[in-house]
């Protein structure tokens, strides 16, 4: 869903007699001029930047009540021994974190060369004299350059909120828990959820309206098109090293259960504080920037089409101001399910001894979803009654957005029907494994994951074609290719419930640590504790209750973490269709039959990059989930040889940081060539052929729509399989649990590295793709074609060297040669 601007000046050249205007030249966003949105009034006078300078208002208040949470759950009562394991995870997420931030600027030096090289010296604008000439002014391009850096700044500052919120929640949760009621269980992880989620997305929006309100017009193009390179930049490298350290360590932590027969964060175990550092990095760092990114790149590309493919100045001002004023409304609308829906949930559980932590989320998302449908359709009454002189666009354009939002909320609910600890599929799992142990658990696992995949597909089909009949309507009339807006609208409508999104996926891994929490405090076993709780805290601790609430909201975490993953993707996948379809229109000249033909299996370059597609959706699943194995491999040779059961009640701080250590390693060296891979992979096909490069666009969408939505969704049916064994049915330490384990150390990559990294790897190949193809036309018509299919040659070999190191530089026997480590020591 980003950088629409080149294809559509090129749709309006071709379909405009007149020469473009100058912000309509080559350059994509970076030669975008903002209008003056005082040209439209609202509400009965109201000029349509005053209007949207009180958005910052609701900006501001969003921000703040993501502080105001923050500042209370930092207050919340704690135990000194849990404390202190909260903040050990703590300091091992900001080694993470620090060491993954110098690796985002070198990563950065890739992207700026390219942007440099492009707008610094090929790309088309007009100079002061009226003359087009190639290069922009230098200023431009470090103006580029700097907001790609703040759009990184931007993903990366999330990421660190988002680990110090949740680091505080998860030893207020286990001590909370003490009370033996589970109220306190759910309502701690939902305030942390909420604080990172309207943090996040008041911050995002905070700076595109600065920027839409502030930034002279003629600058407001680089800063979006840098903006968006450097969220999805950030968000690329935090998703899929996040992911892959998370799972090294959830595997070699698990594993020790069965190889050593102990009981789950076991305290003496070194893999457990990796495995809670892992949670953060995977399941919060990650979520956040691809959060922040998504909501961002959105924004951008809605702007550059309003702004390039609307005919009429008045209604380019309308659409801007509408779409900025539908983003505020979704604060207002997550802001107030939420205290409504807490209001609800705590005068229903609060005193309770049991409750279903599952039903208070789902009600929280359903009614967040009704919410933001109604507000969308009174405030579009209110601001666009008229607009383009028709009375029913109104209510036909909040429908659109409908179809996105109401998928916010459909979505999650067919996930649970095969993720949830009550769903048929995941009980079969559980079911097969009976009797057929660990093999037929990982089929029954593949067959949740297919059959998700294919009604997941078939909702968002069916949602985006309602779109499109909409966009028939009446759309046509106010700019080209309504199509394309209808399709960017939906994906701006999946996220219209954006701080409730982030609130549900952030749940989970606070609900997982907490858990990690309570058993490393070894609470039950400081002297005294009893009396000391209370006589401090004033209540006497239920320790074999709080041990099954924490491990029942466990499983509501698991389930909800998996509800947020097809929300996103699917994100990605219909942004991706709207590009892909303007490119399409671009490139046959408004859909000339006889350049149509190019679009067909008979056209031998289109064929040939759908192919391509779908070849670098498989390298990307097998490069890496072979980091995660080969790290895995070195994290449980180094717990094996230094674990200690004897003697101690737990493990050394210094093996804890050399789990860490190991996850840290591999995280890197797999990221990095995925990352080197995509970006010289992207660059020969764009360089290549332009209906070649449309094919392999369609091809990774499409393959990896479907590739993320089976890994995510298998891989939550395994772990819940895994979790009622655990608390439903008593059975740890025995084969049967076994079995699930070694199927939920199967899905831990499938769910929380493969998947989750296909939505910012598809959205940064786009938006790259797309600034290469112009690299590649302008370079063509200087240099001719024959320079363009050289470069296209070299940068592919570059790429299969780092496809060829992906496996073979990462397999286990060479980590092995390369870093041999001593003689297995016995366990002490």
């Amino acid at each position: 869903m980003i950088s629409l601007t080149p294809l559509l000046a090129f749709l309006q050249n071709a379909a405009t007699p007149t020469p473009a205007p100058s912000q309509h030249a080559a350059g994509g966003e970076a030669a975008l001029v903002l209008p003056d949105l005082n040209q439209a009034t609202f509400l009965g006078g109201i000029g349509g930047r005053a209007l949207l300078l009180r958005g910052l208002v609701i900006c501001a208040l969003g921000l703040l009540f993501g502080l105001a949470q923050y500042t209370q759950l930092r207050n919340l009562p704690v135990h000194r021994a849990m404390r202190e394991i909260s903040e050990l995870i703590y300091e091992t997420c900001k080694t993470y974190l620090l060491t993954q931030g110098r690796f985002l600027l070198i990563l950065w030096v890739f992207i700026g060369s390219i942007v440099a090289l492009y707008f610094g010296t090929l790309a088309e604008t007009v100079n002061a004299a009226g003359v087009t000439v190639r290069g922009f002014p230098a200023i431009k391009v470090i103006v580029i350059l700097l907001f790609s850096l703040i759009g990184i700044a931007g993903s990366y500052g999330v990421a660190w909120f988002g680990i110090r919120v949740n680091t505080f929640a998860n030893s207020r949760t286990a001590f909370a828990s003490l009370t033996g009621k589970p109220y306190p269980n759910h309502a701690i992880p939902l305030k942390a959820g909420m604080s990172i989620g309207m943090l996040l997305i008041s911050v995002e929006l905070l700076l595109m309206l600065l920027i839409l309100l502030f930034i002279p017009g003629d600058y407001a193009g680089p800063c979006f098109i840098g903006f968006a390179i450097g969220e999805s930049l950030g968000a690329a490298a935090l998703r899929v090293a996040g992911g892959i350290f998370t799972k090294i360590a959830d595997i070699g932590a698990d594993l020790m259960k069965i190889v050593f027969k102990i009981k789950e964060d076991d305290a003496r175990n070194p893999g457990v504080i990796a495995d809670c550092t892992g949670d953060n990095a995977g399941d919060s760092v990650g979520p956040s920037a691809d959060g922040f990114e998504t909501y961002g790149v959105t924004g951008v590309a809605l702007i550059s089409f309003i702004l390039l493919a609307v005919h009429d100045p008045l209604v380019k001002v309308q659409l801007l101001v509408w779409i900025f004023a539908m983003r505020v409304m979704m604060i207002v609308a997550s802001g107030l399910s939420y205290f409504l829906n807490a209001a609800f949930t705590k005068a229903k559980y609060q005193n309770s001894d049991h409750m279903n932590f599952e039903a208070p989320l789902t009600t929280l998302v359903w009614l967040t979803s009704f919410v933001s449908v109604a507000l969308t359709f009174l405030a579009s009454r209110l601001l666009i009654p008229h607009i383009g002189g028709d009375p029913t666009l109104w209510w036909k354009l909040s429908l659109v957005i409908t179809c996105g939002t109401l998928a916010g909320a459909i979505i999650p609910e067919l996930v649970k029907v095969f993720t949830s600890v009550g769903s048929r599929h995941v009980r079969e799992i559980v079911t097969s494994s009976r009797e057929g142990g660990a093999s037929l658990n990982i089929l029954s696992g593949f067959v949740a994951g297919n059959f998700s995949a294919f009604w997941l597909g078939m909702t968002m089909m069916t949602l985006m074609a309602i779109a499109f009949g909409v966009s028939t309507t009446g759309l046509g009339g106010l700019m080209l290719a309504p199509a394309v807006f209808a399709f960017g609208l939906v994906a701006f409508g999946f996220l219209g419930m954006g701080p409730v999104t982030i609130a549900v996926d952030s749940y989970g891994p606070v609900t997982d640590n907490a858990q990690s929490v309570y058993e490393l405090s070894l609470i039950e076993q400081v002297p005294n504790v009893r009396g000391e709780i209370k006589k401090d805290f004033g209540f006497e601790p239920n320790f074999a209750r709080a041990k099954e609430n924490l491990e029942e909201n466990d499983g509501a975490g698991n389930t909800f973490k998996a509800t947020a993953k097809p929300v996103l993707i699917g994100t990605a996948v219909v942004g991706a269709t709207t590009m892909i379809f303007s490119i399409i229109v671009a490139l046959t000249h408004g859909l000339e039959p006889d350049l149509l033909s190019n679009l067909s299996i008979l056209h031998p370059p289109f064929l040939l990059g759908l192919i391509t597609g779908g070849a670098v959706i498989y390298w990307f699943t097998g490069a890496s989930t072979q980091a995660v194995t080969t790290g895995a491999y070195r994290a449980v040779e180094f717990i094996k040889a230094n674990i200690r059961l004897e003697g101690t009640t737990r493990a050394s701080v210094s093996d804890s940081k050399k789990v860490v250590e190991i996850c840290t390693q591999y995280a890197q060296k797999g990221m990095f060539n995925i990352f080197l891979t995509v970006f010289f992979a992207t660059l020969a096909f764009a360089f290549f052929e332009p209906y070649f490069f449309i094919g392999y666009l369609i091809s990774i969408a499409l393959f990896g729509l479907y590739q993320a939505i089976f890994m995510a969704d298998a891989g939550g049916a395994w772990d819940n399989a895994k979790k009622i064994v655990e608390t439903e049915l008593k059975q740890k330490g025995t084969p049967l649990h076994d079995a699930t384990v070694i199927g939920d150390t199967v899905g831990d990559p499938f769910k929380d590295t493969s998947s989750v990294a296909m939505n910012p790897i598809i959205k940064f190949t786009t938006l790259f793709g797309l600034l290469a193809v112009e690299l590649a036309v302008s370079l063509t018509a200087r240099r001719g074609a024959t320079l363009s299919l050289v470069l296209a040659g070299t940068f592919l070999i570059i790429a299969l060297a780092f496809v060829w190191r992906s496996f073979y530089a990462m397999r286990i026997e060479s980590a092995v040669k390369s870093e041999r480590a001593p003689a297995r020591a016995q366990v002490r």
